[in-house]
Formats: C-alpha cells, structure tokens, sequence
C-alpha cells in the first residue's frame, strides 16, 4: 500500500511512498497546476528527502487534471506588485529548486499528459525521462507579458540545435508531444490512454535502474512522425531569421520571407511578435544569446536577477501590465511602456543583467558534500 503522506484535501502537492517508488502529483487542477510558494516548497522537501533516502530509487511526477503545469501563478505576481519584493522567497525557491531538479541523483519520470508551459515546464524537461503524449502542449510565453524566459530555459533553449531556442523564446509558439520528441525536450512519445497503464508499470518495477525504466517506457512508446505542418520542417527558415542579432532585424527577415509561396505561417508568427512588449523581447533575447555561453548555474543566477529586476520595475512595469490584461481583466490589449522595440533603451536593458552583491546572489552549491545547501532561510535574504 501507498504511505500518504499529505492529507489529498489540503494539499496542493500529493507525495506518495510506495517501496522503492515515490510519486509526486501536482494537485491543484482547476488553477491548471500553477506553481505557487507552497508548491514549490513542496516539490523541494519531498525531492531533498527522497534523495537522501536510500529506499527511494525512483521518482515520478505528475498532475492532476488536464494540465501537467501551467507555470507560475501570474496572480501571485500581480497580487504582490505594490509590496517591496512580495514574491522574493518564492523565485528565490523556484531557481534553486531548478538548479536540484536538473541535478538529481535519482532516476526521475515526468508523465505529461497536457499543458506544460513555463515554469510547469522546468519539472518535465531536465529530467531522465520526460513522457509525453498527443494531449501535452509546451510552450514558453513570457516574453509576450513583458517578462522573459525564465526556470533554466535561457539555458536550456540557447542549448538547442540551430536558432529554434530564439523562435521558442521570443514567440512563445507551442509544441505538441510529438515535436517536443523530436526537437529533443521530451524523451518519449505515449498514446494519452496507455498513460495510466505506463504509471502502474512502472511502479511495479520498483526500481530506479535506468535501463529498466527506458524499457518499460518503450513498451508503451509510439513513433514519433512530424505533422507536415509542424514548424519544425522550417527550421531553415527559422535558423535563417532568428539568427539575426537583433528583434528588430529577426522582424524584418520574417518579413521578407512571409512575402515568399508557402510561407504563409510567418504571418501569425508576426502578429504574435508585434503585439508582445518590446521590452519582454530584448530582455528575452539577450538571456538567450547569453545563455549559448553560460553554465546552469550562470543562467539560473542570471534569471534570479533579471525576474527581481522586472518584478522591481527596474525598467518597466510591463510585467504587470501583461499579466493584467492576459489574466486579471483579459482584455487583451495591453498597453506596453516604451511602446515599440525602437524605443527600448539598450542601456537600461543592460540594468537588469547587473550582478547583485555576492550575498545577494542565488546560491547555488559548489561542492558535492553540500548540494542542498543554499536554501532560502539561511540566505542574505532571510536573515
């Protein structure tokens, strides 16, 4: 039997014991599985403890409902815009936990069976084994809201083949389970009915031997074959566009090849640039370009700064303004401040990639014998 170790009713996060399994469900399906302070507080004991546990071999995470995650809780952000540095400890907590997610010494299964977006997105991708199926839906959307790509997919985009992290970044454009296959975010492709099935065999196993997860997921697996529609048959165009230095200049090649037979699909991808915040978008595409160089650790530090000094309106309070009108009256027309990318001073852009003082800072672990070091309550933060 499963040792519950959450009561189901009061928590948004289920843990579950089950010999040498543990299993994680996100639990708060009507708000799609978003990531709140309690969430990630959650996801962190329950993955520290595990790790230390010598009877836990192996992980799997999932969500309840028709979401995997859905990312951060935008609400949360907009609730906390008037206090000083309201969602601090909840970012702080969420790039540290990152750092953990990516680094984990246990075998990790993420079953997404729906949405995955965002910072929901960063509990699937770096896992061993990411299992998706022809219900999941990725994307990363945040430049759009004035935002930026944030919970390690500066590092993890800039790390993909070609340009595609810059087309993913700057125009949120969503993958299905298939593409996210074949663009190399997700490991395995399952049929949404054999889901259920995949979870109980895998428990069953009772092992966190990875050769033995890989072919128990492959018995449930099916062949990945691109829709002809899928973007990822453009990446030549893609590479050839978003390569440019600039938005400015990656709008203008998009520009020009929209006007080419065939490609009439730019045009939406246009319409979707051109209505995001200017600022967003420099920010975003900076952290990218940054990103192709950096470490983990160097990207998740760097997103640490740049989500405080956008949540600070260090430059801007697009953020706020992008969530308002995306979640809070939903009228979609938010007005951006400067209102268009010619606009965007590159000196104020640099502001929000300034280190912070060294104590201030993120801190991740260095050495091995002190991985889970670093948290929150015995930073300069907290103190």
């Amino acid at each position: 039997m499963a040792d519950k170790l959450v009561n189901p009713e009061e928590q948004v996060v289920l843990g579950e014991e089950i010999d040498h399994v543990r299993l994680i469900t996100l639990n708060r399906p009507r708000q799609l599985n978003v990531i709140s302070s309690k969430v990630v507080s959650l996801l962190a004991e329950y993955l520290d403890k595990w790790e230390k546990d010598d009877k836990a071999e192996l992980v799997i995470i999932k969500g309840s409902g028709r979401a995997f995650s859905a990312g951060g809780d935008l609400k949360m952000f907009y609730d906390g815009r008037k206090s000083n540095d309201s969602c601090l400890e909840v970012v702080y907590r969420m790039y540290w936990l990152c750092y953990h997610i990516h680094t984990y010494k246990k075998t990790q299964v993420a079953l997404v069976n729906g949405i995955s977006m965002g910072g929901g997105a960063s509990l699937m991708v770096p896992l061993k084994f990411s299992v998706v199926t022809e219900k999941t839906v990725f994307a990363t959307p945040e430049a759009s809201i004035g935002f930026h790509t944030d919970c390690g997919f500066s590092y993890i985009l800039s790390h993909l083949p070609g340009h595609l992290g810059e087309y993913l970044a700057l125009t949120g454009a969503r993958l299905n389970g298939k593409e996210l296959v074949a663009a190399g975010l997700a490991t395995h492709f399952v049929p949404s009915e054999k889901i259920s099935e995949l979870e109980k065999r895998l428990i069953s196993l009772n092992s966190g031997d990875e050769s033995a997860v890989k072919s128990a997921i492959e018995e449930f697996s099916a062949e990945v074959k691109l829709d002809e529609g899928s973007v990822l048959n453009k990446l030549p165009i893609i590479d050839e566009c978003f390569s440019k230095d600039t938005v400015v200049e990656i709008i203008n090649a998009l520009e020009a090849e929209s006007k080419k037979e065939g490609n009439e699909w730019i045009g939406s991808v246009l319409k979707g640039l051109k209505r995001s915040s200017p600022t967003g978008l420099q920010i975003t595409l900076r952290s990218v370009r940054v990103g192709r160089n950096q470490t983990l650790t160097e990207s998740l530090k760097k997103e640490f700064r740049l989500t405080m000094n956008i949540l600070r309106t260090t430059i801007s309070e697009d953020v706020y303004e992008g969530i308002r009108a995306l979640t809070i009256d939903k009228d979609n027309t938010p007005k951006w401040e400067p209102t268009s990318l010619d606009k965007v001073d590159d000196g104020k852009v640099d502001l929000v990639f300034q280190p912070f003082k060294v104590d201030l800072e993120l801190q991740i672990p260095e050495k091995e014998e002190s991985r889970w070091a670093g948290k929150y309550e015995n930073s300069a933060y907290a103190i």
